[in-house]
């Protein structure tokens, strides 16, 4: 990690009054900050890499042109980490493992209503194996978020659970938990109606429970609370900002190496 200082930022300036726009991504700053990004930032810490990338990109004013320069360096962290045997090397879909499997999932909306986005975070073994984002919706809310990061959660356990897998998913969502755990089989046995009105996201809330009735002795769902520090929850959370970054509206893997500290350090929902 690097501490900010101000000769560090002289290193991204040079003769520059204030970073650009992907620089100031890279301080966790938004453009309205960015007159006051010295007093905002210096004292913070930032990942090795993106500390690399802020001096790389010195002087690039043209969007495209920073675009080019963060995608040809993520492209070269991503060889210097991948072991080099000199053979070709095809892409192939990774099997399902063996060990036990923790999902975490969530969802988030800025503001609400208004963009949102899902992510999920799978551990195996007890360690992180996979991150997943997307459900990218221009006007949803938090929850039809939560429970799309829900509903795939629990197709992810399904095929995990089939392959002999134990699977736990961990929801911060209570809306998202009661809707498919528990209010679900009310509304059901009264032909999907309730007192005072339409039941809000009905057809996502039917998928979700008729899927989990499929697995439910299979797997456990449980709660969590957000933001308390779990790294699980930590990094679906993250998800959930790329998904909205990206404007993704199917649900993808994380293609990107897996760096923990690094992504924690990326904006929170």
């Amino acid at each position: 990690m690097q501490v900010i200082t101000k000769e560090f930022l002289s290193l991204g300036l040079g003769k520059a009054s204030a970073p650009n726009e992907s620089q100031l991504i890279l301080l966790k700053l938004d453009e309205s900050e960015g007159e006051n990004f010295e007093e905002l930032c210096v004292g913070q810490q930032l990942s090795d890499a993106s500390a690399e990338l802020f001096v790389l990109l010195k002087g690039i004013k043209a969007k495209s042109n920073q675009e080019k320069i963060i995608t040809n360096y993520k492209a070269l962290q991503k060889f210097r980490k991948t072991p080099q045997t000199g053979a070709s090397v095809q892409a192939v879909k990774a099997p399902i493992l063996s060990g036990d499997i923790f999902i975490y999932c969530d969802g988030g909306c800025s503001p609400n209503p208004g963009q949102s986005g899902s992510g999920v975070a799978i551990y195996r073994g007890g360690q992180v194996s996979a991150l997943w984002y997307g459900l990218y919706e221009p006007m949803g809310t938090n929850n039809t978020a939560e429970l799309g990061a829900l509903y795939q959660s629990l197709l992810i356990a399904k095929e995990e659970s089939e392959a002999g897998n134990k699977v736990e998913i961990k929801c911060d969502s209570m809306y998202s938990i009661n809707c498919i755990k528990t209010w679900a089989v009310g509304w059901e046995k009264k032909g999907w109606t309730k007192k005072g009105g339409e039941i809000k996201n009905l057809e996502i809330i039917q998928k979700s429970y008729h899927l989990y009735n499929t697995i439910k002795t299979k797997i456990e769902l449980s709660h969590i609370k957000a933001h308390a520090g779990l790294e699980g929850n930590e990094l679906a959370d993250r998800m959930t900002v790329y998904a909205r970054e990206m404007k993704n509206p199917e649900f993808v893997q994380y293609e990107e190496i897996i760096d923990v500290q690094e992504i924690l350090s990326m904006r929170s929902g």
